[in-house]
């Protein structure tokens, strides 16, 4: 038997997930603001926080939420840069999903007096649709598009 809560174990086992895209002909936008992200600063272990906006135009595959949900608490016992976070998060998520467009913002909490936003997209170079603009989320800002 284990001491290890069934959250830590859920946490430590995750894997990002998908599952079919059931509208693939048509363009729509699915955007998720974390509030709660968390990791550690590599060089003083740290923490650091950020809400991380994400936002895609689905290809064939969608992330599934719990999935993404645990993906995302697994960086909390993490030493990486705010830089590393934004694009692996980004790289993970257009292996897993072939997305027509993916955008990752990490808007990070003041850390000795310098804010720091980290933004990195992806589009496939055969779509030529758009992409809907950021829109607030629920009493939270979200990034704009200048």
């Amino acid at each position: 038997m284990t001491d290890e809560l069934y959250g830590t174990r859920a946490i430590r086992e995750a894997k990002l997930e998908s599952f079919d895209n059931r509208t693939p002909d048509r363009d729509y936008t699915i955007q998720f603001t974390i509030p709660e992200f968390t990791c550690l600063c590599p060089i003083s272990g740290f923490p650091d926080f950020a809400t991380l906006h994400i936002r895609y135009v689905p290809g064939p595959r969608c992330v599934e939420l719990k999935s993404l949900k645990l993906y995302i608490n697994g960086y909390r016992d993490k030493n990486v840069y705010h830089e590393d976070v934004v694009n692996i998060v980004l790289g993970d998520l257009v292996t897993l999903l072939d997305p027509r467009y993916c955008e990752v913002v990490g808007d990070f909490n003041v850390r000795g007096n310098i804010k720091t936003i980290v933004r990195a997209k992806h589009r496939d170079t055969m779509w030529a649709g758009e992409v809907d603009p950021w829109w607030p989320a629920a009493g939270n800002g979200a990034p704009t598009d200048s």
